[in-house]
């Protein structure tokens, strides 16, 4: 175990990226979600893990979850993205042929990121495949939406909801982060990220990497551009106004908003109100979403310069769903 720590070690400080550098390799790094890491110690300790499903937002950390548990066991593993894999023939051919072969240790398991993108179809010889092959190959399966599996499958994993940190906790994390690097910056530049990126907390790790600039004297120090600070503002406003959809006249101070954005460029606003849709819409995530998703798809029809109209046309509907 010691020998597996320090050689992790070494890979992950010579690591580029800083959401790899900083991943978590043991259970004591891994942040929040105590009564998940109480559950994964003892798999750890047993070396032996149930089929497991980890469900959350995106950014909260599942992925690592499941690496680390995988490599504090003894397993051969096989990794796969239903983003890009989640046909028939991916879970038939790739996930069957690699749980029915020969393995070189006790376990294998296959971590399958995002699974809520595979087919129905796909699903269903999934749902097979964790019977079939139980014996010796477990599944990690992670997703955003725990909904979107069907039942059977829910029903023979062990089901675990990772929940995002505080904000807090985040910024607490980016502070480490940033001092180990030896970089430079202000309150108000911690304050800035959480509030543009959180919970994603490998977005807000990405964002202030991608702000560092080096200085003279091998100083490095977070440099945030106008452009972001304005367009990152207005989104927060934004996320603002949707708290109080019973508001008088709340509507026509997005649709005022709403002008100071590109009309040609929405992807980034869908995006942002898709990561905070649980700071504005608790409890009826789903529908907000669903909302979200028809108006991009309606923009995505229309000339560039008139995108705007559908835009603020699914805000108002979901301003109508959040009264």
């Amino acid at each position: 175990m010691f020998d597996f720590i320090e050689t992790e070690n070494t890979v992950r400080n010579s690591h580029g990226l800083w959401v790899e550098k900083y991943r978590p390799i043991t259970m004591d790094e891994f942040i929040g979600n105590d009564n998940v890491k109480v559950m994964f110690n003892q798999f750890i300790k047993k070396g032996d893990i149930p089929h497991i499903l980890l469900f959350g937002p995106a950014g909260t950390g599942k992925t690592s979850l499941a690496k680390l548990l995988t490599k504090n066991i003894p397993c051969d593993v096989l990794y796969m993205n239903a983003s890009d894999q989640n046909g028939v023939e991916d879970v038939r051919i790739k996930m069957k042929n690699y749980a029915c072969s020969a393995g070189f240790k006790p376990l294998k398991v296959i971590i399958l990121d995002e699974a809520d993108r595979l087919t129905g179809d796909a699903q269903g010889i999934l749902r097979n495949m964790l019977e079939s092959y139980s014996a010796h190959t477990r599944f990690i399966l992670t997703c955003n939406f725990a909904e979107k599996m069907i039942v059977p499958i829910v029903s023979r994993m062990q089901t675990f909801e990772i929940k995002p940190l505080s904000k807090k906790d985040v910024a607490l994390r980016l502070v480490e982060i940033l001092k180990n690097e030896k970089v430079s910056f202000t309150q108000e530049d911690i304050v800035f990220i959480i509030n543009a990126y959180y919970p994603d907390i490998r977005k807000v790790i990405n964002f202030a990497q991608q702000s560092t600039l080096d200085g003279q004297n091998d100083e490095k120090k977070i440099v945030i551009s106008k452009e972001n600070a304005i367009e990152t503002d207005m989104l927060i406003k934004l996320t603002e106004l949707l708290k109080t959809p019973n508001k008088a006249g709340v509507f026509d101070d997005i649709r005022q908003l709403s002008t100071e954005f590109d009309a040609a460029s929405l992807e980034p606003i869908y995006r942002y109100l898709y990561d905070h849709v649980e700071e504005y819409a608790k409890g009826k995530e789903a529908i907000v979403i669903y909302e979200l998703a028809e108006s991009m798809y309606q923009s995505g029809q229309v000339m560039p310069k008139v995108r705007d109209i559908p835009f603020v046309a699914g805000l108002y509907k979901i301003l109508k769903h959040l009264k």
